[in-house]
């Protein structure tokens, strides 16, 4: 199914990029996952390895300062240990379960990164490398990329929450309330704004609110996150059942067959992406060299994730 499923994807028309930082990246960020002891298993190490997070980071931020590759490197990171924790070991089966680290993850966001706080104590290895990416963000003194950040972090938190009571009850939701969702628990948008980080340029705060550019963000995220989907969805089918998948969601909602629902899904990115485009050519006629920057900070995601889904044995 899988093979069907990606050869309907239709191939991002945008630039092969790769950083060529990446392999020294991906040592100093395994290094660091061990420092911290966000890893404590063969199996999560595997897992982590397997998903290859320096790779995606290389391909989505191609040109940046190297250490600005290596802080997305972590933060990819961090988002797959804590997805991998919710989905694999068990962490998200109830809300019940998952609200206590929840709650001690949204205290450590509180912080903002301020070093006058003393590392988080009780919070374990997820607290502890959170609070990491919140400081070295803040040293970077862009106050109002750390804002968003964390802001979009805590979205994704409380999203994981909405999937714990999924699970917890066997829902599968509708199409049009997973797409919503799924926006906040794929880790695209902090995941974008470190991006921007890494760069000099991001749109100023007020041009950021711009519905023309926030509406490319939004699709952007989904691109990334239905290509994901497809790509994971013969591993999910074959483990857990998890209802969080876009094909699982139109499966429910329609009861097509698998094939028709895979197709759909496929469908619904190639089409995504040809509004992309669209939106894109419309904002980047006459744009500012922040616009410019935003624009291909997008691209090369919706790029990176495509090739990266295909490089990678995460999904495997």
């Amino acid at each position: 199914m899988r093979s069907f499923a990606v050869s309907a994807l239709r191939e991002p028309p945008f630039p092969v990029r790769r950083h060529d930082g990446v392999e020294r990246v991906a040592a100093e960020s395994a290094g660091w996952v061990r420092e911290l002891g966000l890893i404590d298993t063969s199996a999560g190490l595997h897992r982590l390895t397997a998903a290859n997070p320096a790779d995606l980071a290389g391909r989505a931020c191609p040109e940046a300062p190297v250490e600005g590759l290596r802080l997305l490197t972590d933060l990819i990171c961090w988002l797959f240990v804590m997805d991998d924790a919710c989905d694999e070991d068990g962490l998200a089966a109830s809300p019940t379960r998952l609200a206590p680290t929840v709650a001690g993850l949204l205290a450590v966001l509180d912080r903002h990164g301020d070093p006058a706080f003393p590392a988080p104590a009780g919070l374990g290895p997820l607290g502890v490398a959170l609070d990491d990416l919140c400081r070295r963000v803040r040293a970077r003194r862009r106050p109002a990329l750390l804002m968003r950040l964390v802001y979009e972090l805590r979205e994704y938190l409380l999203a994981l929450l909405w999937e714990a009571a999924n699970r917890e009850h066997r829902r599968v939701p509708g199409v049009a309330e997973y797409v919503q969702m799924r926006r906040h628990t794929g880790g695209t948008r902090p995941s974008f704004t470190v991006t921007d980080l890494a760069y000099d340029g991001p749109p100023e705060v007020g041009r950021r609110a711009d519905p023309a550019l926030a509406a490319l963000d939004a699709i952007a995220s989904d691109l990334v996150c239905w290509c994901n989907d497809v790509f994971s969805y013969d591993k999910e089918r074959a483990g857990t059942s998890d209802a969080h998948n876009l094909v699982a969601t139109i499966l429910g909602e329609t009861g097509q067959g698998e094939t028709a629902a895979l197709d759909a899904a496929a469908t619904r990115f190639n089409e995504g992406l040809a509004e992309y485009a669209r939106r894109e050519a419309a904002l980047a006629s006459g744009a500012d060299a922040s616009v410019q920057a935003f624009l291909t900070t997008r691209r090369n995601w919706i790029r990176a994730t495509y090739d990266w889904s295909l490089a990678a044995s995460r999904y495997a």
